[in-house]
């Protein structure tokens, strides 16, 4: 193979990877089915690993391929598959444009102990019951959120425009989006933490993948004993620089005319840019020791331990909570003890310690009742989705957030299941009610139940009042949803710790009504 074409042929790959991946992330539409989507997602590692830790099956073997094709090529899942990795490239190209003079690297030494660190703090906490260190630090699962919210709105914003230029001409081919909910303390840890990425890519490289990263962390250690690796052929090299210089990664150690492959994210920048074809990429036997040398037990004994802490079911971890309380007065405040966690995720302490927050469930939810948390789940659920019901609720057709979730955290559901999962209980707040308050009629809670929980009992003369049979309530939001009282509904779902079972009510079971997101009376 003619190697100056490795790196156009790593950006072609990059480009197939990363543009799906982001369309999964931010599409609204439902244009893609979720068997397609689990495809597009199988290849991102942390959600693969995760995954295969509570159901093992095809779909969920995508990060052993992974480590295979490190110990064959090297970093290429850091450089062609990573969409984190595609981002901190873009950002490199920009800053290199923006500057007068091209972009310099130079070697540095390898920050091992912070390496480490990084590497052995998420895995402390996986163990302990919480996902919470993978969540801040999961290249995957960090990207969905910059997606989110940041590509997502914008992608949305270009959809509506576009839909008025259309309705001018008398055209309807798409329709307008809505964002039902702005949450502004995830965004601003998200803007945080994205700021840190951008920094260190604008400053240093893929200083965050050889530092901060523990994919990057763990795929380097296996790089080391890769068959095909950056090599510097001694006879031919000038010792001009120029492969160091181009080196985003910063290692390559010009003067000793050699590469830590460690950190080389197989870029193939220097393999293109050096004037003699004194560097190349080709085949190396790992095993072979040369004399003097000895192997180094202390990493492969290290690297056997993390595969079986990996594979170890975690611990439940106790969480911090928070109550939900309004800003505004009213009559009767409502406090939410707990949050009311996705169906298929089976319980609070389950969810927290399986999901890392990648909120492609947020972005598939077309009720966009899944909204980021804050400190809802705790501290260590920061960021995890929950259903909010003043955004949306659960429909009682759906079960699309099971069904795209890549580490299994909200596990996929058959829709009869899904149906009498009881995902919270709906408590009823008389005082808050306008049946009561204002002597008029309503319903809408009622009217929009789909299990008929909420049903309609006489009051006072020709009034009716709500009442809630929780044992064939399921806990979706609905009537919370409908309900027009304000600031505190008269009406609310409280989560279940623990999903559990709804009865289900034969008699007046009925197919839920669409809500009209536009009015303020929903009915």
């Amino acid at each position: 193979m003619n190697t100056s074409l490795l790196r156009k042929i790593r950006i072609v790959l990059s480009i197939i990877f990363v543009v799906p991946t982001t369309f999964v992330l931010i599409d609204f539409t439902g244009l893609l089915p979720s068997s397609v989507i689990n495809k597009i997602i199988y290849f991102q590692f942390v959600p693969s690993l995760l995954k295969s830790i509570i159901i093992f099956s095809i779909l969920s073997t995508g990060f052993i391929l992974v480590l295979l094709l490190t110990l064959i090529f090297g970093r290429v899942y850091c450089s062609t598959i990573c969409p984190l990795g595609f981002l901190q490239d873009m950002v490199n190209f920009i800053s290199g444009k923006l500057k007068k003079r091209k972009r310099r690297f130079a070697f540095k030494k390898e920050h091992k102990v912070l390496r480490w660190t990084f590497f052995t703090i998420p895995i402390i906490i996986f163990l302990l019951g919480s996902s919470f260190g993978i969540t801040l630090l999961d290249p995957y699962s960090m990207y969905g959120r910059v997606a989110g919210n940041y590509f997502r709105p914008v992608y949305i914003f270009g959809n509506n425009v576009a839909v008025s230029i259309l309705e001018s001409f008398k055209l309807y081919w798409i329709f307008p989006f809505e964002i039902h909910a702005f949450n502004p303390i995830p965004f601003i840890i998200t803007t945080l933490i994205l700021g840190l990425v951008v920094y260190l890519s604008f400053t240093n490289g893929r200083l965050y993948c050889n530092t901060v990263c523990p994919v990057g962390t763990l795929l380097g250690f296996i790089s080391r004993f890769s068959f095909f690796r950056i090599k510097i052929e001694k006879d031919d090299c000038l010792n001009c620089g120029v492969c160091a210089k181009d080196c985003k990664a910063n290692c390559i150690n010009s003067d000793e005319m050699s590469v830590d492959m460690s950190r080389c994210v197989a870029c193939f920048n220097c393999v293109q840019s050096c004037p003699t074809e004194g560097i190349k990429y080709q085949f190396n036997n790992p095993f072979h020791v040369k004399p003097g040398l000895s192997v180094d037990e202390s990493k492969r004994n290290f690297l056997i331990a993390t595969g079986l802490y990996l594979s170890t079911l975690s611990t439940v971890l106790g969480q911090v909570k928070k109550k939900i309380v309004a800003k505004k007065e009213s009559t009767v405040p409502v406090f939410r003890e707990h949050a009311i966690s996705p169906p298929g995720s089976l319980s609070i302490d389950r969810f927290n310690s399986k999901c890392t927050a990648c909120h492609l469930c947020v972005s598939a939810c077309p009720t966009q009742v899944l909204q980021p948390s804050f400190l809802e789940y705790g501290f260590l659920g920061m960021l995890q989705p929950r259903l909010a019901n003043s955004a949306g609720f659960c429909n009682f057709e759906c079960k699309i957030c099971g069904d795209v979730c890549p580490t299994g955290a909200i596990l996929p559901l058959k829709l009869d299941n899904k149906k009498l999962v009881q995902l919270g209980k709906a408590k009823f707040v008389k005082e808050n009610c306008i049946v009561e308050t204002e002597k008029t009629d309503c319903g809408a809670c009622s009217e929009h139940c789909p299990t008929k929980a909420v049903h309609m009992i006489p009051f006072q003369g020709k009034l009716v009042i709500p009442e809630v049979r929780e044992e064939y309530c399921i806990g979706c939001g609905a009537c919370e949803y409908a309900c027009p009282t304000k600031p505190y509904k008269s009406i609310y779902v409280e989560g279940n710790t623990v999903h559990q079972l709804a009865k289900l009510n034969l008699e007046n079971i009925a197919p839920q009504k669409e809500v009209d997101y536009k009015e303020e009376f929903p009915f």
